[in-house]
């Protein structure tokens, strides 16, 4: 089951380099195709997955400002930590 933690999961993973852009649009490609929301949030889960999935296509492309956006609307704040 997707939840808000997938997403986030996800999300940073692909800000900490352990994921690319293409591994995380290929996911949430997935996740609209075969992917069980959590019934309490599907609708915006599923629409933060559709645009992550539309990230391959230049014109929504993701930006920090995009990640940050979205991860407000889960509940939670980015904070940077350069190490």
């Amino acid at each position: 089951m997707i939840t808000r933690n997938t997403v986030l999961e996800k999300i940073l993973g692909y800000l900490n380099h352990e994921l690319s852009r293409a591994q995380l649009v290929d996911w949430a490609e997935e996740a609209m195709h075969e992917g069980e929301f959590d019934p309490r949030e599907s609708l915006l889960l599923s629409e933060i997955v559709a645009r992550i999935g539309a990230a391959d296509v230049e014109d929504f492309a993701l930006t920090w400002e995009d990640l940050d956006s979205i991860l407000a609307r889960l509940g939670f704040t980015a904070k940077v930590l350069v190490a």
